[in-house]
């Protein structure tokens, strides 16, 4: 069984249980939360009795926790893995990795000193059907343009126009639309086609300094890529990869549960594969998997490939001027 640690107390650490649960190898075994009732009201949910924390640094130490899963505001991810990975803990950690690319050299520095594996949880590249678009892409022959759109009105937004400024719009916390769902088109796009040659962004700043929309056009060799991503906006359009050949259409880049090719001459062929699993199972028995095997790096949801979606978000927000806190820390980021 391989012991975890959270970090965070909300929705998504709760999907992320439910879908651990589903593993023969998962155990919950420590819960850290800023507030000992807060923590204890999420822990008592849980048959297996974590034990609650109030300090990382004890919980970090504790030597009932293998592994950490960190699913606090993006400010926090690297500081808080990098202490997880000094005391020995494998850490998964929510996407985006970091705040810029500064923290994630640094987590990726602490990795490779403490010999234990991290890994950016990214579920989409992790799906059945992504390895289906991986696999199938050959058919739609040479790929000349890559589309991809998350917009999503978050339901904070309503509160922020009536003058309350929640996480999800704060920048101290390194949000915003980029950040949080821009980087479901990104990571995709990086895993299939790697580093963009070039990248031209904008943005719309809203009044707390966080970005409610914007959009991507990036330069590869033979094509282009173009992403959109909102939290104040809502989209319904499918991502596209167009081939010479024939357009593979996947109805959800954030988690694809349906692909489908359009090929030129009218035909269509559907390649979904039926998904029985929570969305976030297929990372967490990546995670497990890499664990046991003594993996430092997984092979999809590489630390290159985090790396350079960071590079991407960080120069798309230098060009549309949003700039976090975060970044003041270190000179090394504009």
């Amino acid at each position: 069984m391989m012991r975890f640690g959270i970090v965070g107390t909300n929705w998504i650490t709760e999907r992320f249980i439910q879908a651990a649960m589903e593993t023969d190898e998962f155990s919950l075994t420590a819960v850290y939360s800023r507030t000992e009732d807060k923590g204890k009201a999420f822990a008592d949910k849980y048959n297996s009795q974590p034990e609650v924390f109030t300090d990382l640094a004890q919980m970090a130490a504790s030597d009932q926790v293998d592994a950490v899963y960190i699913a606090s505001p993006n400010s926090l991810h690297a500081e808080q893995a990098i202490l997880c990975m000094n005391h020995g803990k494998h850490v998964l950690c929510e996407k985006p990795f970091a705040s810029n690319t500064a923290e994630v050299k640094s987590m990726i520095e602490a990795a490779r000193n403490n010999d234990v594996l991290l890994m950016e949880a990214v579920k989409s590249t992790l799906m059945p059907n992504f390895k289906i678009i991986k696999d199938h892409m050959y058919k739609i022959g040479r790929v000349r343009r890559y589309f991809a759109s998350y917009c999503q009105y978050s339901s904070r937004f309503d509160a922020f126009k009536q003058g309350k400024v929640l996480n999800a719009f704060n920048p101290a916390f390194s949000n915003g639309s980029l950040m949080d769902l821009g980087v479901y088109c990104l990571y995709p796009m990086v895993t299939l086609f790697g580093k963009p040659e070039e990248v031209r962004a904008v943005g719309v700043l809203l009044s707390s300094g966080v970005d409610g929309e914007g959009s991507i056009v990036m330069k590869y060799p033979d094509m282009d890529a173009t992403v959109m991503y909102s939290k104040i906006t809502d989209s319904y359009l499918p991502a596209e990869i167009q081939g010479e050949n024939g357009t593979m259409v996947i109805d959800k880049i954030s988690q694809p549960y349906e692909v489908k090719i359009h090929y030129r001459d009218g035909t269509i062929e559907d390649l979904t594969k039926a998904q029985t699993r929570e969305p976030m199972y297929y990372e967490i028995q990546e995670f497990i998997d890499l664990i046991k095997s003594g993996e430092r790096n997984s092979s999809i949801n590489s630390l290159e490939c985090s790396l350079t979606v960071a590079e991407v978000m960080e120069e798309a927000r230098q060009q549309f001027g949003l700039r976090y806190e975060a970044d003041l820390k270190n000179t090394s980021t504009h």
